[in-house]
């Protein structure tokens, strides 16, 4: 409540004045800071270890053969030199957004507003993807689920629950996605534990030196295994130091990841004489030494991550959408806060419903290869931002970066090297699609900006 003071003038008389009480607009509701630092690094972790590590060692093992636990590990190096970037510049802000907050304050509207849109777009169809690699896991067990009438109720039951706890509060998705990252880390350590003592180590000796064309063709394909981490400060807007925890989790994320996926293609390698024709190689390498009762192991684990995974692209999906309308980029329907829940509820139920049509009508597989191009424009974008963002200019409008990157320029631009390396290996259909996406966004760009 505010106090009005109302004077008036009579002619002949003393000035009058009342006071009356009148009420203030209420001010538009904010996102709850709730997120600690190890929720932020259970987001990371929960994003990078998806669907492909489960299927990835027999991958690597026919490229490289016994050179692939070396890739594992320089990849996610590699990995790690873009990961310090986007620390370094998420430690200047703490609103909702990741990447496309950074990219707009150095770049401007128009490249954040593409940075955004992919990363949004991306975010759903992967939701649509992966929740279908749930479908085909419990299908093993409930076939019924894998068509028609019963698999389209399934994916909507799962989707609509999804939207439910991510609406109910930040708090109580991140709780979830906590429970789920520990349900599918776990096992993980009990395949990577116990196979320890079951390694063959004459299979891991080094062979003949995999060609060129090989280590180009696997180090792409674990280029996007690793990828993910850039959802970490996404929800900033939610974190209760984003500043600081966003920076620790982006550095602790690939650290875990990458022992763990190392130490778990070290396992496989060296129990599973018939790693590079496995079709779920994780799974039969548990076999070897636990029986069935270790495939059962793997096969929860892949249920656990699909579902966190699902959980993690609602999550940083939504933000997403959110952080556009938040700006003035979107519609502002697209940016309203639950007054209860403080959540983005139109912005978490748009990417939900997207996500379900795609999963449904199985259009996700035509848009999976957006997500190559997409992923790498986003790091391009954020190193660059990190490094413009050192400027004089900026000084005076950005906060100083309570992490920096060592080295000055040189992590950043590595890291800008390795992203635009990796492009030039992706295929026709990746660069066309990836292409097409971004000219989309460019069209939705001009009709917002038409619209205002």
């Amino acid at each position: 409540m505010t106090i009005s003071l109302g004077c008036t003038a009579v002619a002949g008389h003393d000035t009058t004045c009342t006071v009356s009480p009148t009420i203030a607009a209420p001010a538009a509701p904010a996102l709850k800071r709730e997120l600690g630092r190890w929720d932020l690094t259970a987001i990371g972790v929960n994003q990078v270890i998806g669907a492909a590590i489960w299927a990835l060692p027999a991958a690597l093992a026919a490229g490289v053969g016994t050179w692939s636990p070396w890739l594992v590990g320089a990849v996610g190096f590699a990995s790690l030199l873009s990961a310090l970037s986007f620390a370094e510049v998420a430690s200047r802000f703490d609103g909702t957004g990741g990447s496309y907050l950074y990219t707009r304050v150095a770049f401007g509207r128009f490249a954040a507003f593409e940075v955004g849109w992919m990363l949004w777009f991306t975010r759903a169809a992967a939701w649509g993807s992966v929740i279908n690699v749930l479908v085909a896991s419990i299908g093993v067990y409930w076939p019924a689920v894998t068509t028609g009438t019963t698999r389209t109720l399934f994916l909507a039951a799962v989707i609509a629950a999804i939207a439910v706890i991510n609406v109910r509060g930040i708090r109580l998705s991140s709780f979830v996605v906590n429970l789920l990252t520990f349900g599918k880390v776990l096992p993980l350590i009990v395949f990577i534990a116990a196979g320890w003592f079951f390694i063959d180590w004459s299979r891991l000796a080094p062979g003949a030196v995999p060609s060129l064309r090989a280590l180009s063709t696997s180090g792409l394909l674990l280029m996007f295994a690793f990828g993910g981490y850039e959802v970490i400060p996404v929800p900033g807007g939610e974190a209760r130091d984003p500043q600081r925890s966003a920076p620790f989790a982006l550095v602790t994320t690939l650290v875990i990841v990458t022992i763990l996926m190392t130490l778990a293609q070290i396992v496989a390698v060296g129990t599973l004489p018939t790693l590079a024709t496995s079709k779920t190689p994780l799974a039969d390498a548990a076999g070897v030494f636990f029986g069935p009762a270790g495939i059962a192991m793997i096969t929860l684990g892949v249920v656990f991550s699909v579902s966190g995974n699902n959980m993690g692209q609602a999550i940083s999906g939504s933000r997403n959408l959110f952080a556009l309308a938040e700006h003035g980029d979107l519609p502002a329907f697209f940016g309203r806060v639950h007054p209860a829940y403080r959540t983005p509820t139109n912005a978490i139920l748009v990417t939900a419903g997207v996500a379900l049509v795609l999963a449904v009508s199985g259009t996700f597989t035509a848009l999976a290869a957006v997500s190559a191009l997409s992923r790498l424009v986003v790091y391009v974008a954020t190193c660059a931002s990190t490094l413009k963002l050192r400027r004089p200019e900026f000084h005076d409008t950005v906060r100083p970066a309570l992490f920096v990157v060592p080295l000055g320029p040189v992590i950043p631009s590595l890291a800008i090297l390795i992203a635009l390396a990796a492009i030039t290996g992706a295929s026709t259909l990746q660069l066309m699609s990836g292409t097409a996406a971004l000219a989309a966004g460019a069209v939705l760009y001009w009709i917002a900006a038409r619209a205002q």
